[in-house]
C-alpha cells in the first residue's frame, strides 16, 4: 500500500507545482489575483505532500517494508534505528525526495514572506520557484521514482552503504541540501526582476540574507563533508579534488563571487550584468553538481548511486542557461552601468579582481571536473585529473584571494589616495613582512622551512591586522561617547552587523587557511607491521600494538585492535582503530581511530592482520593543524549568523 500512496502523493504534487506555476505566471500577466491565490495554494498543497512521501517513506524504513524497491537496497534487518532513518536520502531517489522537500519549503516561506509584499516580483518568484520544484517531481515521478514496488517482496534487504553508516549522513546532506536549494531564492528573484524590467538594486536587497543563508550552508555542507572524509574513509585527509566535492565547491566560489561584487552594485551602480550572470551561474552550478552526484557519469568515492536520470537533469539545466541568458541579453540595454571604474587602485578594482580569481578557480575546478568526459568523447581514453592539477591552478590564485581580502574592506571607493593607503595598508603590511621573516628563520631552525606556509602566515597576519586596525578605530570612534570598550564593541557588531559579520567570516577563512597549509605541510605517516607488544615510534608518539578482538554487531562483524599511544606532552592513551566486515561488501571497511589535538592528532587505521592476533599492520598518521579547520568552521558560523541579523546600523 505504501508504494501506491506514495507513487499517488508524487503525481499530484507534481501537477499542483505545475499548475501553480502557470497559475502564478497567468496572474503576473493578467493582474487576476484569483490565480495568484490558487498558485499559492497551490505550494502549500505540494508542500504537504512531499512531505507526506517523506513520512511515508520514513514508515517504510522504520518498519522495513521491503515491498518498496527503494528501502529494499538501502537498509536491512540488521541496520541500526539511527540509519533506518538517514538512509531516506542515502541514494538517488531518496535524495531528490529530500531536495524536493527543503525546496517546497523554502517556496512555502517566500509564500508566508512576501505575499503582501513586492506585488510586481513577487507571482514571477513563485512561478519560477514552482516550475522548478516541479521538474524536481518529475524526476520523482518518471526517473527515479522513489515508491517503485519490488515483488516479490524479499525476506531481508541488501543493506546500506556502510561509508553511509555515520553521524555525518544527517548533517553532511542536509547543510549541502539546504544550499543547494537555497540558491533558488535568489536567482528566482532575479528572473524576476528580469521579467518585470526592475533591474536596478531592488532583487538584490530582498535577497542578501537569503543568499548569505544558502552561502553558510553550502560553506558548512563543504567542511563537515571534510570532517566526515577524515574520520570515515581512511585516509587522513579532508579533501582529494573529488568530483563530487568539486559539485559542491564551484557553487560555492561562483556565489562567493556575488556576495562580494553585490556590494559594488549597491555601493556603484556597477556590475549589473555581471551580478545577475553570477547568480544564473550558480544556480545552475547547483544543478550541475546534483547531476554528476546522482547520475554517476563521473567515478568518485562519493558516488554512491548511479542512475538514468543525467538525460533529465542535462535537459532542464540547458533550459535553465538558455532562457535565463537570453533574457538576460534581452534586458541588456537596462543593465549598463550608471558608475565608471574611476581607478584601477580603488575598492571597486578589488571586487572586481577578487571576482575574477573566485570564477577562474571555478572554472579551473569545473575543466579538471568534466575533462574526464572531454578525453573519453574525443579520444575514447578517460583520463583522470588529480590533486597536482588542481593544487598548481588553484593555490596561486587563493594566494591572491587572501592577500585582495585584506585589501577589499579598506581600500578607498572610486580612487585610493597614496595618504589612503598609507594610513590603512602600512602597518598590516609590515606586520604581515615581519611575521614572514620570523617565521621562516624559526621554521628553518627546526628544520620545518616551507614557503607555501610562511606565505600564508604573513598573508594571513596582513589580513588580521587590516581587520584589527579597523576594529579599533571604530571602538575608539564610539569610546569618544562615552562607552567602555565591551560596550563599544557590542554596539559596533550590532549596528554594523553586516560588515563586521563578514569580517568574522574572513577570520574564520583565515584560521582555515592557517590549518590547510600547516597541514599539508607538516603531516607525516608511515605504515608498519607489527608483532604483538612491539612498538614503533613517529613523531614523538610511542605506539605499541596490544592486541585483536572481535565481535557482531547488528549488522556487521568487526575485528578491533588495541594499541597503546604515548607521547611526552600528552601522556598515555588507548586507541582502538578496527576493519568491519559487512555481508554485503566484498573487501571489509576501515574504521579509524584517532585523537584530537589543536596542534596535531594522532591518527591509526588497522590495515591487515593475523587471524591468531599475533601481528597487525598499522598506517600511523601525525596530521598537524587539521583541527583548525573545525575551528575555522565555527568563527566563519558566528560571522555568518552576525551577516544575516537585520541590519540596524545607525549614523556613528
Amino acid at each position: 500500500m505504501i508504494p501506491e500512496l506514495g507513487y499517488g502523493a508524487t503525481v499530484a504534487a507534481f501537477v499542483l507545482a505545475l499548475w501553480g506555476a502557470v497559475a502564478a505566471a497567468m496572474s503576473a500577466r493578467t493582474g487576476r489575483a484569483a490565480l495568484l491565490r490558487s498558485g499559492e495554494r497551490a505550494a502549500v498543497g505540494a508542500w504537504a505532500l512531499i512531505t507526506a512521501c517523506i513520512a511515508l517513506m520514513l514508515y517504510a524504513f522504520l518498519t522495513f517494508d521491503f515491498s518498496v524497491h527503494y528501502v529494499a537496497i538501502n537498509t536491512n534487518r540488521g541496520t541500526p534505528f539511527y540509519y533506518r532513518i538517514t538512509a531516506l536520502w542515502g541514494a538517488l531517489e531518496g535524495s531528490i525526495i529530500l531536495w524536493s522537500w527543503m525546496l517546497s519549503i523554502y517556496t512555502l516561506i517566500v509564500v508566508i514572506q512576501y505575499r503582501r509584499r513586492q506585488a510586481e516580483l513577487y507571482p514571477w518568484v513563485l512561478s519560477v520557484m514552482l516550475g522548478i520544484l516541479a521538474f524536481f517531481l518529475l524526476v520523482m515521478t518518471i526517473p527515479a521514482p522513489p515508491f517503485e514496488r519490488l515483488t516479490p517482496i524479499p525476506a531481508d534487504g541488501r543493506g546500506l552503504n556502510p561509508l553511509l553508516q555515520d553521524s555525518g549522513m544527517i548533517t553532511h546532506p542536509i547543510a549541502l541540501y539546504l544550499g543547494f536549494t537555497g540558491f533558488t531564492v535568489p536567482f528566482a528573484f532575479a528572473i524576476a526582476a528580469l521579467i518585470v524590467g526592475r533591474t536596478g538594486e531592488e532583487w538584490i536587497t530582498i535577497t542578501r540574507r537569503w543568499t548569505i543563508i544558502a552561502w553558510y550552508f553550502l560553506a558548512l555542507g563543504l567542511l563537515i563533508g571534510g570532517w566526515w572524509s577524515y574520520h570515515v574513509l581512511g585516509w587522513g585527509g579532508y579533501w582529494a579534488w573529488d568530483p563530487v566535492e568539486n559539485a559542491a565547491f564551484m557553487p560555492f566560489l561562483t556565489a562567493t563571487a556575488f556576495l562580494h561584487s553585490v556590494m559594488v552594485q549597491e555601493r556603484r551602480r556597477m556590475l549589473k550584468l555581471w551580478n545577475l550572470s553570477l547568480i544564473i551561474l550558480t544556480f545552475g552550478l547547483t544543478i550541475f553538481g546534483t547531476f554528476l552526484t546522482r547520475s554517476g557519469i563521473i567515478g568518485s568515492v562519493h558516488s554512491f548511486t548511479q542512475g538514468s536520470i543525467g538525460v533529465f537533469f542535462l535537459a532542464f539545466l540547458a533550459l535553465v542557461l538558455l532562457g535565463s541568458f537570453s533574457l538576460l541579453a534581452s534586458r541588456v540595454e537596462r543593465l549598463r552601468a550608471e558608475g565608471v571604474l574611476d581607478s584601477v587602485v580603488s575598492r571597486e578594482s578589488a571586487f572586481l579582481l577578487n571576482n575574477l580569481f573566485l570564477v577562474a578557480a571555478a572554472f579551473t575546478v569545473f575543466f579538471g571536473t568534466v575533462f574526464p568526459l572531454i578525453s573519453e568523447a574525443v579520444r575514447g581514453v578517460k583520463i583522470s585529473v588529480g590533486a597536482p592539477f588542481f593544487n598548481l591552478v588553484n593555490i596561486p590564485v587563493f594566494l591572491a584571494l587572501l592577500f585582495l581580502m585584506g585589501v577589499g574592506p579598506l581600500i578607498a571607493w572610486r580612487r585610493a589616495s597614496a595618504e589612503n593607503l598609507k594610513r590603512n595598508f602600512l602597518k598590516p603590511v609590515l606586520a604581515g613582512i615581519i611575521t614572514g621573516i620570523i617565521a621562516q628563520a624559526t621554521l628553518r631552525l627546526f628544520g620545518m622551512g616551507n614557503v607555501l606556509v610562511v606565505t600564508v602566515m604573513a598573508l594571513v597576519v596582513f589580513v588580521a591586522g587590516t581587520i584589527a586596525l579597523d576594529y579599533f578605530r571604530a571602538v575608539r570612534a564610539r569610546r569618544r561617547s562615552g562607552d567602555g570598550w565591551l560596550a563599544a564593541t557590542w554596539n559596533l557588531l550590532l549596528r554594523q552587523n553586516r560588515r563586521y559579520g563578514g569580517f568574522i567570516v574572513h577570520l574564520g577563512i583565515l584560521v582555515i587557511a592557517l590549518g590547510v597549509a600547516g597541514s599539508q605541510a607538516w603531516s607525516v605517516q608511515k605504515e608498519v607491521t607489527l608483532d604483538k607488544g612491539q612498538s614503533t615510534e613517529l613523531a614523538g608518539y610511542q605506539v605499541r600494538f596490544d592486541g585483536l578482538s572481535a565481535s557482531e554487531e547488528s549488522n556487521h562483524g568487526k575485528v578491533t585492535g588495541a594499541f597503546t599511544v604515548t607521547n611526552g606532552r600528552a601522556g598515555t592513551h588507548m586507541l582502538y582503530p578496527a576493519k568491519k566486515f559487512y555481508p554485503q561488501e566484498q573487501t571489509p571497511i576501515a574504521a579509524v581511530d584517532y585523537r584530537l589535538g589543536f596542534f596535531e592528532d594522532i591518527y591509526l587505521v588497522l590495515g591487515d592482520f593475523a587471524s591468531d592476533g599475533s601481528h597487525a599492520t598499522v598506517k600511523l598518521q601525525v596530521n598537524r593543524m587539521v583541527s583548525w579547520l573545525w575551528l575555522g568552521g565555527v568563527v566563519l558560523t558566528l560571522g555568518a549568523a552576525l551577516a544575516i541579523l537585520p541590519d540596524a546600523r545607525r549614523p556613528a
